[in-house]
């Protein structure tokens, strides 16, 4: 069942957004050669607790860390380890909190040093799939129009989608219904109606789809080692047009 959001959840499902886009920020400026994601985990620890915040993933089915760092050819769902950033890798950060009941979720990839032409453009592609699915969230719309925007644009652009996992609905769960996988055709599934909440998260690879889970049970790999990109946005379906929540407002 997909559950329509009062107004009184919508502000606070907001305030959770505004903590996640806050913590991505500084965690994103901390990106740089030499850091491990193990001190990157434990500085969105910090600044989670300081904002009242619980970390949504730290506990969350035996997860043990409040973010999830993929690098490289790593997916989804790699977890913090004492491995240093290098120039060149580009680093997948997976965050989320619980507000007052209510979850935020977001994801960025970003560039470590100087990194590859061919990197870039994966980051690039893998960010703009995602504001052209956000567009398609519009009330009215079938829901595979989000799904399908990410696909045509990536593969249009010679990059494969992961099919292994998809995005979701969010609100006093931290994954809800509906499933969004990243591929699709146009014009099938549930009609979007306002008050509904999305988490939108394309996964790119730079080769082929496939991905397998590693002995830790969770972190996912390209099959081929080519690398792969993640962007994540809670979006809220609206009268007038979709509103991201999971970003800074002025």
């Amino acid at each position: 069942m997909i559950v329509i959001k009062s107004k009184r959840e919508i502000e606070k499902m907001r305030a959770a957004g505004e903590i996640v886009a806050e913590v991505l920020r500084i965690i994103s400026g901390s990106i740089k050669e030499g850091i491990s994601t193990e001190e990157l985990d434990s500085l969105a620890e910090k600044e989670t607790v300081k904002r009242k915040a619980i970390p949504a993933f730290k506990g969350y089915n035996g997860y043990p860390y409040t973010l999830c760092c993929s690098i490289n050819d790593q997916v989804v769902h790699g977890m913090p380890s004492s491995r240093r950033l290098r120039s060149g890798d580009i680093v997948s950060i997976d965050f989320g909190v619980l507000y007052c009941g209510l979850y935020g979720d977001a994801a960025v990839t970003l560039p470590v040093g100087k990194i590859s032409l061919s990197a870039q453009r994966l980051i690039d592609v893998t960010h703009e799939s995602l504001f052209r699915a956000i567009k398609c969230a519009e009330a009215g719309r079938r829901l595979s129009d989000v799904s399908h925007a990410v696909q045509c644009y990536a593969e249009s652009n010679g990059f494969s989608v992961v099919r292994d996992f998809v995005g979701h609905g969010i609100g006093t769960s931290l994954h809800e219904s509906p499933q969004i996988p990243n591929y699709g055709p146009p014009g099938k599934g549930v009609i979007l109606r306002p008050g509904m909440v999305l988490a939108i998260e394309p996964m790119i690879n730079e080769r082929g789809h496939g991905v397998k889970v590693l002995d830790d049970g969770w972190t996912a790999v390209t099959v081929d080692g080519g690398y792969s990109a993640h962007f994540e946005h809670t979006v809220l379906v609206s009268d007038g047009g979709p509103e991201i929540l999971t970003q800074l407002r002025d």
